[in-house]
């Protein structure tokens, strides 16, 4: 019996030691990505919103930060505020270029994000998703990024970016989905776009103030999501069409496109999106437009359309007058009758 009471009480000892000393446990964070993280918190001033960036505590536990698993190399970095008041403030930190495992960048609703794009995320090789979205970044789309050859998305939305597009973006050869939307971007659509990898990513240049013609060349390449809504572009858009395409969504509403619709064709069973609005697109709606299986959006009003409205398919039972009004002589259920 005294023996059990003895073995207990040297393991409450035990234990009582070493609850009561320090334990000092081996950090995963690589330490040199570690002093690259805390220059980058100096160069945003210190923000709330990294305020979990401790020195005395593993990196590999911040907030915004992804470790790899395996290596403890940082992989991602992703700083968005819930908070529209945020106290993050300044240019994008040089030293972002200073993470060289970095696959994923992401700064999303910072209101207080200026400056350009840094010249120094070029030298991140591995990275393999950009967003710059929700913030004040301005300056120029930089022609740098097209030596991050291993992008899949690239998504700038929602900033201060002036300029032209470059058009060394089509030699991304893995690009997927391409965002410049809502920008104050102006010139033309590259005619090297027609020339990214096929299938190609999807485009989506809306609310910018982009000029001239659809290049030709886009016809080459077959995206699932096309949004040109929004700018300055004029010119024939039959390019983007085909049967045989893959598209789901076609936006180049309120531009100054002119063509004649009853040319094209349409997939019949991928395309879901379909806005033409507030352009001068002339001839009749083709009947193949009857034919599209899952059509959920549709609006070709604002137009110089002719003719009696296709009869079957989606287009009298999912859309109103709203979809077809303002229209040269366009006539038909749902509009008023066609005069005989």
């Amino acid at each position: 019996m005294k023996t059990v009471f003895s073995r207990a009480a040297i393991a409450l000892t035990f234990l009582s030691l070493l609850l009561l000393s320090p334990v000092t446990f081996s950090e995963k964070c690589n330490p040199q990505d570690k002093k690259v993280l805390l220059r980058i918190k100096q160069e945003l001033n210190n923000p709330y919103l990294l305020a979990s960036w401790d020195p005395k505590t593993d990196c590999c536990d911040w907030y915004c930060v992804e470790c790899d698993i395996k290596s403890h190399r940082i992989t991602a970095l992703i700083m968005q505020s819930s908070v529209p008041d945020t106290n993050l403030s300044g240019h994008i930190p040089p030293s972002v270029g200073d993470l060289p495992y970095l696959q994923n960048l992401e700064f999303h609703k910072l209101p207080r994000l200026t400056g350009p794009i840094q010249p120094t995320i070029a030298k991140l090789k591995n990275l393999k998703y950009l967003f710059i979205e929700y913030t004040n970044v301005s300056g120029s789309i930089p022609s740098f990024l097209s030596q991050l050859t291993n992008l899949q998305l690239l998504h700038l939305s929602t900033n201060n970016l002036t300029g032209s597009i470059p058009s060394s973006l089509s030699q991304l050869p893995n690009l997927e989905s391409l965002h410049l939307d809502r920008n104050k971007l102006t010139g033309p659509i590259p005619e090297s776009f027609g020339s990214f990898k096929k299938p190609g990513p999807d485009i989506i240049l809306s609310h910018n103030q982009l000029s001239g013609p659809i290049p030709a060349s886009l016809g080459q390449i077959d995206p699932e999501r096309i949004d040109l809504s929004r700018n300055k572009l004029e010119g024939d858009a039959s390019v983007l069409f085909g049967s045989m395409k893959r598209t789901q969504i076609l936006d180049v509403s309120r531009n100054l496109l002119s063509f004649d619709l009853s040319k094209v064709d349409f997939p019949k069973q991928s395309l879901i999106w379909l806005d033409l609005n507030h352009n001068n697109i002339y001839g009749k709606i083709p009947v193949a437009l009857t034919k599209v299986e899952n059509l959920q959006q549709f609006n070709v009003s604002y137009n110089r359309l002719s003719g009696q409205i296709p009869q079957g398919g989606e287009l009298q039972k999912r859309f109103d007058v709203y979809a077809f009004f303002h229209n040269k002589a366009l006539c038909g259920s749902p509009l008023p009758p066609c005069k005989k």
